[in-house]
Order: structure tokens, then sequence, then C-alpha cells
């Protein structure tokens, strides 16, 4: 079996908290230098690369001189404040080592509910990893609230995954991957080298508690699993103590566990597409936009004649021919005001036109599903 992440081009790497802190212990310097040095290859061989790392709570902690982690929401806050400084402070040192430049993106379960605010955070990733930048992830533990938390980064790392479409979550952790039974009291327990992501069996064999530096455990990492092969990616679970570990899954070894998605990520994205989204509006497409579209090309406004309905940007519209019939549907660039003004437009009148331009597609081929 050769590795998931050999041929993945868009990679979401997690790690966890006990990696970071090395068990509670402090900031594992090393430890960051050699994921920034993989990375770094990852980069070198043409890969796009997230970074979601936990350890702020866990460095917090150790700063304050605390014994244990908190249990007061407040308290998890302030430790969050205070360790945020030192993870970010070692990631930039140890990247800029490489020549590499990061930036810091903190979300919440909000940011990625909402509509607006999830095309927001999905936009600026993809402009950071246009200019090169490893985007370093985390939750915003310091402002974020029971209602609207994540929970823990391996369901973060998921819901980034299908934020930037990724191909690949790696999930980086203590453990060699997945056992039939926890190994640590069930020696007979057999590592599961591959498997479907989402199968009901995983979530039986990866019952048991975390550990006391991190919120998770090998069950969080099945569900992120799960929710990562929603939008066709997959999953590998390994530990991030290996040597090389990411330079040899990226050259095709299969270290760890593979969890693979059921379906490409094209046709659950497609799937979704046509099955959950509710059409609010119609732009009116002319005869060559039908035929661009049913040859696979992406809806630019320059083919639009006409708009009905009210929508905002990220909606769901169809394509209607100039006699009402429906050849697609999709989500919207631009909200229905900036499409009338666009209608008939070659894409350097976009920006005259509307004072910005986000996209040159009305619609984009990979966000649209024909009929």
């Amino acid at each position: 079996m050769s590795s998931l992440l050999q041929n993945a081009h868009r990679i979401v790497v997690k790690v966890g908290s006990a990696l970071v802190t090395n068990d509670g212990r402090g900031l594992d310097e090393s430890a960051i230098e050699r994921w920034a040095g993989q990375i770094a290859e990852l980069r070198r061989m043409g890969r796009e690369v997230i970074l979601v790392s936990s350890g702020a709570v866990a460095e917090g902690v150790l700063r304050l001189g605390w014994e244990k982690r908190p249990q007061r929401v407040y308290e998890k806050q302030a430790a969050a404040a205070v360790g945020q400084m030192g993870l970010v402070q070692a990631y930039e040192t140890h990247f800029r080592a490489y020549g590499i430049r990061t930036a810091l993106v903190l979300l919440t379960h909000a940011n990625l509910v909402d509509r607006e605010q999830y095309l927001n955070a999905r936009m600026t990733l993809n402009e950071l990893l246009r200019l090169g930048i490893v985007p370093v992830i985390n939750e915003n533990d310091t402002v974020v609230t029971s209602e609207i938390k994540v929970g823990d980064n391996d369901t973060l790392g998921a819901l980034v995954t299908n934020l930037v479409e990724a191909d690949c979550l790696v999930i980086l952790t203590d453990q060699k991957g997945l056992y039939t039974a926890d190994p640590r009291k069930d020696p007979s327990a057999d590592f599961v080298s591959s498997a479907e992501a989402g199968r009901p069996e995983l979530e039986a064999m990866a019952g048991g508690a975390a550990s006391s530096i991190s919120t998770g455990g090998m069950i969080t990492k099945i569900l992120a699993a799960k929710r990562a092969a929603r939008s066709g990616a997959n999953t590998i679970i390994a530990s991030g103590r290996e040597e090389n570990v990411l330079v040899r899954l990226a050259e095709g070894e299969a270290v760890g566990t593979h969890l693979y998605a059921a379906s490409s990520k094209l046709h659950a994205r497609k799937q979704w597409l046509a099955d959950h989204l509710r059409m609010v509006g119609t732009v009116t497409i002319d005869a060559g936009a039908v035929s661009a579209l049913r040859n696979g090309k992406s809806l630019l406004p320059v083919g639009v004649v006409g708009v009905e309905g009210d929508f905002v940007r990220g909606d769901v519209v169809g394509c209607v021919t100039e006699d009402g019939v429906e050849v697609a549907r999709g989500l919207v660039n631009y909200s229905s005001d900036e499409a009338r003004r666009l209608c008939r437009a070659h894409t350097e009148e976009i920006e005259e036109r509307i004072g910005h331009l986000d996209r040159p597609e009305l619609i984009h081929h990979d966000n649209m599903v024909l009929r």
C-alpha cells in the first residue's frame, strides 16, 4: 500500500498538544524545528501546506506556573492568550530559518457556519497559499464561548480541510495510529493500517479518553477523518515522533493509519451541491455560455444577460437559458446587485463596474453542477 499523501497537492497538517509541548514540559523547539524542515521539503516538492496547531493552552498553563490544565473557561482563555505568544513565536522563528513566511489565523465555529465569514476565511487562506505563506491555524480560545467552540483541533483540522478543499488531512499525534483496541490494555490489539473513513466499527475501536495535555483522543481523530471525507479528503493518523514522517508520507511510504474517502473530492462536492443547497436566484445566460458550461467551463459575466432574485456571495443560483431552461446551478461569487451590473462584462471591466475584482468567474466550474 502506498501513502495517501503521495499524490496530494493541498495538505492540512494538525499537530497535537502532547507533541507541541513535549507532554506538557514546555514547547518542544526541536520538534517544531523538525516539522518546519519537513514542511519546507514538502513545499519544495510542490505541495501546499496549512498547519493546525494545538498547544496554546498547555503552553500557557506552563508559563503561568499552574500545576494542571484549568477547568474554568476564563482560566483556559487566559492560558490560551499567554501561551499563544510563545507558540506563534516558535513557529515564526523556525519557519523563517527555511525562508518561509507564516501567518496566524484564529478561527471559531461561528466563522465556519456563517456563510459570509466562511467565504472570507476561505479566500484569505487561498490567498495566503498563493503568496507562498504557511498559515498556522488555531481555535480562538481567548474569546470563544462554549456555544461557538469547535471543541478540539482534530475537528478544526477537518473543518479547515473542508474549507480549503484540501486533498489530505494529516493528524500527527503521540500514537502510532489506530488499533482495534487500546494496545495499552489489550496486547492482542491489531494495528489498523488502512480503512474507509466513516466506517462505524472504527469509532468502536477508537474509544478512550484523552490525555491530561490534549482535549481529544483517538475518537476525535476518527470523527475528524469522517468529516474530512465528506469533501472527498483522505486522512492519515501518524506519530509526530516518527523520523521525517511528513516527507516519508509524501514520498509514498505508508506510515500510520490511512483512512480513505469513499468518493473523490470533486464528486463529493458536486453531490453536496446537487443534494443539499436551495437555489435562491437565477442568472439568464446566452447560447455561448450554455455551450461553455456543457464543455466544462466556468460561467463568466460576459455570458450573462439577466439576473433574477436577491442573493449574496456564496448563495446557490441557477443558470437558465433565454428560454427559461435550467442548465446548471452553483455557488455565485458576487451578489445579485453586483451580478446585475456585471451583465455582459468582460473580465477586465469587472473592477471598473463594481469597484473590486474578487474572481473573474461569476460561478466557477468546480462550484457548479450541471442539471
